[in-house]
């Protein structure tokens, strides 16, 4: 009996990677206007910017139906797995509590369900390198059991930093006013977010990319640092990256002892909506007395 792994696009894991990884992957429904795309599949995240800049129409977001975790369930259980999901925070999206729903509605239909769900408290990078982690414990031939109390023990050590390089996006999603918005942008004022008990959360605010960069390395220092036994990812959004090399450039000493090419995940649908094109960060496992 395999244990196969599920998560979502909130991730951000590309189609493609998670076909490689054997990981199920299940779109998140974005909407412009009366035009609805299954995020990854046939919206990609390059396609989602180029209409988030272009188009009018401020895109919206939905959870995915408990129809189509029931489907991929089945799959698993039909083929005589069972599975973890790790899903987008439930702070953030209501996809962990129709997951919840298919469960027991398989449950019922097989008389069993070895389903497990991880709530991952967060989004985008921090539940991209849950899923890497898990992936490694079920390599590592640990049961299903074991490997959702590890991952619900490691989510307690993710942390994500970013900045964003415009307020623009956080004004058409009704997240703040106009008035803050336009000031905002003319001092350049860059907002500092990270994720706390499953929620987006404003560390602070920076006037220009060098400042705030300095903001996320103070906050990775301040939580000893990153652990490069383990999964790590940085974060950009929109099309282009040299935001992202400043960043690196900006913080070159934190990443002195990887020797490898840094990886790299792009922004989907999901943070990307209000965070805008130009958004940079980092995913990471803080340093604990057990690195």
């Amino acid at each position: 009996m395999a244990i196969r792994i599920i998560t979502d696009s909130g991730s951000d894991m590309t189609v493609e990677e998670a076909k490689a990884l054997g990981v199920i992957l299940l779109p998140i429904n974005v909407r412009f206007g009366d035009d609805e795309y299954k995020a990854g599949y046939d919206m990609s995240n390059v396609r989602f910017f180029d209409m988030l800049i272009e188009t009018d129409e401020f895109p919206k977001t939905s959870s995915i139906s408990p129809a189509v975790y029931e489907d991929a369930f089945r799959e698993v259980l039909d083929s005589g797995d069972e599975a973890i999901y790790i899903s987008l925070s439930s702070g953030l999206s209501g996809t962990m509590q129709s997951a919840m729903i298919a469960v027991s509605s398989v449950e019922d239909e097989y008389g069993r369900a070895d389903i497990s769900v991880v709530d991952s408290k967060g989004a985008c990078g921090t539940q991209y390198i849950l899923v890497r982690q898990a992936l490694e414990y079920v390599e590592q031939g640990l049961d299903r059991y074991t490997i959702v109390e590890r991952l619900q023990q490691d989510r307690k050590h993710t942390k994500i930093i970013a900045m964003l390089d415009t307020l623009e996006y956080l004004h058409k999603g009704g997240r703040i006013s106009a008035a803050a918005a336009t000031v905002g942008n003319m001092l350049s004022i860059k907002p500092v977010i990270t994720f706390e008990d499953g929620q987006v959360k404003l560390l602070g605010k920076a006037k220009g990319s060098k400042n705030a960069n300095n903001k996320l390395k103070q906050f990775v220092i301040e939580h000893g640092g990153i652990d490069f036994n383990r999964e790590f990812i940085l974060v950009y959004s929109g099309n282009e990256t040299h935001l992202l090399d400043k960043y690196i450039i900006d913080s070159e000493e934190l990443y002195a002892d990887y020797g490898d090419e840094l990886p790299r995940l792009q922004i989907g649908p999901v943070i990307g909506t209000y965070a805008g094109p130009g958004a940079v960060g980092l995913a990471f496992f803080e340093m604990t007395t057990e690195s």
